[in-house]
């Protein structure tokens, strides 16, 4: 008997900590979830609808204010989607090839104060766009790039790059020294190495770079609204944010608005969930 007490005060114990774990991931489910239900529930719902009950199913479902959303012209989502995705392709690609390139440097070569010019970068960590926001405007300003796109990807590429150095250099470093001392053997110089031997190796790390920088730039809405003021350039989140302040007083269009923009990053995410969570845990596993 005094061998089964202890067994199930173990039981209960772990017993309790397993509710516990749940309870606290079953808020936060709700916490995350919730609004993006309700949300959907809006842009099916009309005006009235949502104002009178805005916690109900959406029965039936309304699809006037998407189909308006789509076709209207004078919201212009369709150009706002198309400036959102020409600044994202074009920002990733620009991340993903600066940032290989330096993090190759800092991990496969030897050079003179190579040290202090890697913790140059990280300082980059140290201040956010927030905080730069007001000198970044004045220098685009100086070499004419304000109310430009060009203007949005650069600021973007920018303060990008010093988180993405680190996390391409930890998987770089990772990489055998033996492989590269075989590929010098067989005649291959350092970019020869870098881009047919290492890059493919990194695909999981690259992929993560630039599934991350894809979310940031699509949601990014500090930038351009500061950096754009012609209306025929705003990316999606500042369009969201003007398309809000004229159409307030009616939530269900604007819940429509928002729910739309908001889908492609969904889908997107759900297709690199994979490919994020497997490159980072790769390069700190490695390093």
């Amino acid at each position: 008997m005094s061998k089964t007490y202890p067994r199930l005060s173990w039981n209960l114990t772990r017993t309790l900590q397993r509710v516990l774990q749940y309870a606290v991931l079953s808020f936060v489910v709700m916490v995350v979830f919730v609004p993006i239900i309700m949300l959907v529930f809006g842009a099916l719902k009309t005006r009235g609808e949502l104002m009178a009950h805005p916690y109900t199913l959406p029965i039936p479902p309304r699809v006037e204010n998407i189909i308006a959303v789509l076709t209207n012209p004078s919201y212009s989502f369709w150009r706002m989607l198309q400036n959102s995705l020409f600044v994202m392709l074009v920002a990733t690609a620009g991340v993903v090839v600066i940032c290989s390139l330096a993090a190759f440097v800092f991990a496969r070569m030897e050079f003179r104060y190579k040290g202090p010019a890697f913790q140059l970068f990280t300082l980059g960590l140290m201040f956010p766009i927030n905080v730069a926001i007001l000198p970044v405007y004045f220098v685009l300003r100086q070499i004419n790039l304000v109310d430009s796109l060009w203007g949005v990807i650069v600021v973007q590429v920018a303060f990008q790059l010093s988180g993405n150095i680190m996390i391409l250099r930890g998987f770089f470093t990772a990489i055998p020294a033996e492989l590269q001392d075989a590929a010098y053997i067989d005649g291959c110089n350092a970019f020869d190495f870098f881009w047919r031997i290492l890059l493919p190796l990194a695909k999981p790390a690259l992929a993560a770079v630039a599934a991350l920088t894809m979310i940031m730039s699509w949601n990014d809405l500090l930038i351009p609204l500061v950096v754009i003021n012609n209306d025929k350039l705003w990316p999606l989140p500042l369009g969201i944010m003007q398309f809000q302040g004229q159409y307030g007083q009616d939530l269900s269009l604007v819940s429509a608005f928002v729910a739309i923009s908001a889908l492609p990053t969904i889908i997107f995410y759900l297709f690199a969930e994979r490919q994020i969570v497997s490159g980072l845990t790769a390069g700190a596993v490695k390093g």
